[in-house]
């Protein structure tokens, strides 16, 4: 990408006259917001007819459409049905995402089950091989990226996910959310440190990396054992004026959705304060 879009989590609520996909898209473009992250976190309903108009209205109005898949996708599972469950979770996201054109999803990928990370890691990266090279198969235009986890049960590291993605290529890039990795080390909370994310990718994934990043950021709450829960901008610890000025010095390119309850309204303020430095 040529530049960082600024995209909302899931529909506006000031979407009128009812909160569907077309009038958020609407909305949206209203704003002056450059496009929405596709909330399947409950569940996705496979409708590509559907998929299809959403798409096509998004091109139409010059927007960029991402992808959440369900939460409830655990690639560590010592349950067969479970990870066969988890691999139809994310390239169904991801078929349904290349049917609207749109750009990547994003998925947590799994819990470490009281295991050593270093042990839960090969079976992880197996999994994403395979589902990779599937959606290889079926020549899904989309990245496949697995999120930085702000809860320490959780498999999700900042050194995991580029790990992964150094090691599989293909489909498999990162998406960094900021919140979590300051909920999960109680660091990460500075424009020094904020580079220093930047600085690690480009080292292990190329410059090229770096034009086209997935960001989560938000307000968080948390404690020793990581994230409790996602709060507004203005209730928390969060930094973000050095975040944008790391994004604007560093040049990122990409999508960073602000996954602030106060859905458009956050990522709106974010827009206009990067946009004015």
């Amino acid at each position: 990408m040529d530049k960082l879009n600024f995209l909302t989590p899931g529909i506006p609520f000031s979407s009128k006259p009812n909160r569907n996909l077309e009038n958020a898209l609407k909305r949206i473009k209203e704003l002056g917001l450059d496009g929405m992250e596709i909330e399947y976190v409950r569940g996705v309903i496979v409708d590509f007819p559907k998929m299809k108009s959403v798409g096509k209205l998004a091109k139409d109005l010059g927007l960029v459409l991402t992808a959440h898949a369900p939460y409830y996708i655990n690639l560590y599972s010592k349950e067969k049905e479970k990870v066969n469950k988890s691999y139809q979770h994310i390239l169904n996201t991801a078929r349904l995402l290349d049917y609207a054109g749109g750009y990547s999803i994003v998925f947590h990928a799994a819990y470490y089950m009281g295991n050593k990370p270093l042990e839960v890691y090969p079976a992880v990266r197996e999994h994403l091989i395979h589902i990779s090279n599937l959606a290889e198969k079926e020549a899904l235009r989309v990245f496949l990226r697995p999120e930085l986890m702000g809860k320490k049960v959780q498999f999700g590291t900042l050194e995991e996910i580029v790990r992964l993605s150094k090691e599989i290529g293909n489909h498999i890039l990162p998406c960094i959310d900021f919140a979590h990795l300051h909920a999960r080390t109680g660091r990460y909370n500075s424009y020094e440190e904020f580079v220093k994310v930047f600085d690690y990718i480009a080292k292990e994934l190329g410059e090229d990396a770096l034009k086209e990043m997935h960001i989560h950021c938000s307000g968080i709450k948390y404690s020793l054992s990581g994230e409790q829960k996602h709060v507004n901008l203005r209730y928390s610890d969060f930094k973000y004026r050095e975040f944008l000025k790391a994004l604007k010095d560093y040049d990122i390119c990409g999508v960073l959705v602000c996954e602030s309850p106060n859905v458009e309204g956050d990522t709106l303020m974010l827009k206009r304060i990067y946009e004015s430095m």
